[in-house]
This record gives structure tokens, C-alpha cells and sequence, in this order.
């Protein structure tokens, strides 16, 4: 791993962060919540799940973080009839050479967009398993390597769902966060049809970032020290889901590490070589509610697995300071929290 001054890289960071936000929105309008979530996973080394109704513009915003980024970008359309082998590649046996050779498929990117996930098979998303958590793929006893950084910004719709596959919870699982967008307010909607009424806005997006550039940032986000009280309430919220009585399935370890990588990006796009419990509490909804399974009484109820994720957040008591070094970082607690 390169070495640099901790300072200096977490200044890059958040200028080259800036960057690649102004360029999003730039396209997004009205969601900067949304882009910062995007750009969090980003960094965090995580991999997005986009789910909302139509036309809000999920592969709007999935391309636009692709194209603001100097890197190897494919788009999968995922349909009934994609096969294992379109995502993942096949071995073919070439005739002249009398040997096979690997033809890479479309997951042999930096950044995937896969769009409408929900409408492969499962078994064609199962292809997608190895790769979002090892980060590798392997063929007939051959295993190969995915580029770096590496990130599937995946879509699906919520609503639609005739001819449509349920992403299992093994799949769902592999998602760091999963975000809606949401429709937009009158304003940015008045100004979404000055931007977008003529040509496309991803028809002139650049590059603002290189991929070499958040390889380094990545490697910046891994310094950012989370001390051990906010470790233990990210462990705390977590283990509660396991005992909820309105969740039959409860967030995994895998979770838990997700929730705090993503804590520690955040931190690091705030400027501070520290995670804070408030950075945890920003994103956990974000992080643990698509993991989380209702009980069927909870469903009609209408519970819904955000509600319990909020519900958590009120009744888990908050460090009330954490000290990563030299001196003690107070924070703000939700309405309704507990200080230890």
C-alpha cells in the first residue's frame, strides 16, 4: 500500500469528492443526500442497490457516478433470458491454438451498472455472488482477478413486479446500502426540465476523477480510527435486529462491517480522521434496513424494516464521548437516545 501524510490525503479526499459531487448533481438535481450516499459506498468499497418507483432516475444516477470517474465502466441490462456466462464470462475452445481461452463477461469493469437486477433469474444473479464479496471470479477451476476499485451500482423497481425475481437474501446482503430517490421537489423538478428538456445532461459529463485517484482515496478512508465505544454501538444496533420481535431476520455480521466501513467513509468526506457515532446513526437506515426480513405479523401491522431500524436507533444508548487520540469528540444524539 502507498504511504502518504494522513492530513494531506484526507484533503484529497474531500477535494476530489467535491469534485465528482458537483458533477453528479449536475445531473441529479435535488438529492444531495442521495449523491453523498453514493459517493460514501464509493469509497467505503461497498456496492449500491438503487430501488424506487420508474423515471425518478436510478440509472440516471448510477451512470453519472460511472461517467464522472476516468474507469472501465459496463452496463448489464438484466432480463428473464441473461445467462450465468453473459455476467461472468465463458471458456472457448479456440481451435487454431487447440486450447480454451477465457472471454471476460460484462463484470470485468470498475464500475457495473446493473439495471432492472430484479429481472434476471435467480440464478443469474447468483453469478453475481462471488464477484460483489471476493472480488474475483472463477471459471472451470480458474479464478481471475476484478480490477480496482471495483464497485455494481445495481437498480430495481419495487413496485413492478410482474416478471420479476425477488433479490434472495444472500444477494441483498452483498449490497452495502441501498438508497431511494425519491421524487423531487417542484424546484429541482422546474429546473430538471430546463436541464433535461433539450439533450441529455450525461451527453457532456466528463471525467473529474481518475481511477488511480480513488484507488488512493480508498486507501484514505481505511486510516480514519473508529475508536471502540463507537464500534460497540455499531455492534449494539446491529445485535438488536437479531432480537426484535417484528424481524424474523436480522442483519448479519457482514452488516456490521459494512455499517462501519461506511461510517468511516463518511467521516472521511466530513474532513475528520475519525468516525463519530452520529456518522453511524446517519447511515444505518441506509446500511441495515434492505437486510432486514419482517415477520408476518409485523407486515400487517405495516412495519416496515426502516421503521425498526428508527425504532432501534431510539432505544440504543449512544456513547456520550469518544476519544480517538489526543482529546474527546462529543455528539449529537437523535430526539429520544440514550446517553451511556
Amino acid at each position: 500500500m502507498t504511504t502518504y501524510d494522513d492530513r494531506a490525503s484526507l484533503t484529497d479526499l474531500t477535494t476530489t469528492a467535491e469534485r465528482v459531487r458537483r458533477s453528479v448533481e449536475g445531473v441529479i438535481e435535488g438529492k444531495p443526500e442521495v449523491v453523498r450516499l453514493s459517493l460514501t459506498v464509493l469509497l467505503a468499497e461497498g456496492h449500491l442497490l438503487i430501488e424506487d418507483v420508474p423515471g425518478v432516475g436510478k440509472t440516471m444516477l448510477a451512470k453519472a457516478l460511472a461517467r464522472s470517474i476516468d474507469c472501465s465502466v459496463r452496463r448489464i441490462q438484466f432480463t428473464p433470458d441473461l445467462l450465468p456466462s453473459d455476467i461472468t464470462g465463458v471458456s472457448i475452445f479456440d481451435q487454431q491454438r487447440r486450447d480454451f481461452e477465457f472471454k471476460p463477461g460484462a463484470i470485468f469493469a470498475q464500475i457495473v451498472i446493473g439495471d432492472e437486477i430484479n429481472r434476471a433469474s435467480p440464478k443469474t444473479q447468483s453469478a453475481l455472488l462471488e464477484s460483489m464479496e471476493e472480488r474475483q471470479v472463477t471459471i472451470d477451476g480458474q479464478t481471475y482477478e476484478l480490477p480496482s476499485p471495483f464497485m455494481v451500482v445495481a437498480t430495481q423497481n419495487p413496485v413492478e413486479m410482474e416478471g420479476t425475481y425477488p433479490l434472495p437474501e444472500a444477494q441483498r446482503d452483498r449490497f452495502m446500502a441501498r438508497v431511494s430517490i425519491g421524487y423531487p421537489g417542484p424546484e429541482a423538478e422546474l429546473q430538471m426540465l430546463d436541464v433535461h428538456g433539450g439533450v441529455s445532461p450525461l451527453d457532456d459529463l466528463q471525467p473529474v476523477a481518475h481511477a488511480h485517484e480513488i484507488v488512493k482515496l480508498i486507501d484514505a478512508v481505511r486510516t480514519v480510527h473508529v475508536a471502540e465505544p463507537v464500534r460497540r454501538y455499531a455492534v449494539d444496533l446491529v445485535a438488536a435486529t437479531r432480537n426484535h420481535p417484528d424481524l424474523r431476520l436480522g442483519a448479519s455480521p457482514r452488516a456490521t462491517l459494512h455499517l462501519l466501513r461506511a461510517a468511516k467513509a463518511s467521516a472521511a468526506l466530513s474532513g475528520r480522521e475519525f468516525a463519530l457515532p452520529d456518522d453511524v446513526q446517519a447511515l444505518a437506515v441506509a446500511v441495515l434496513a434492505h437486510r432486514l426480513l419482517p415477520t408476518a405479523q409485523a407486515q400487517l401491522n405495516r412495519r416496515t424494516a426502516e421503521s425498526v431500524v428508527l425504532e432501534i436507533l431510539q432505544h440504543t444508548p449512544v456513547p456520550a464521548a469518544v476519544q480517538p487520540g489526543p482529546g474527546a469528540f462529543f455528539n449529537q444524539q437523535p430526539p429520544g437516545a440514550r446517553r451511556l
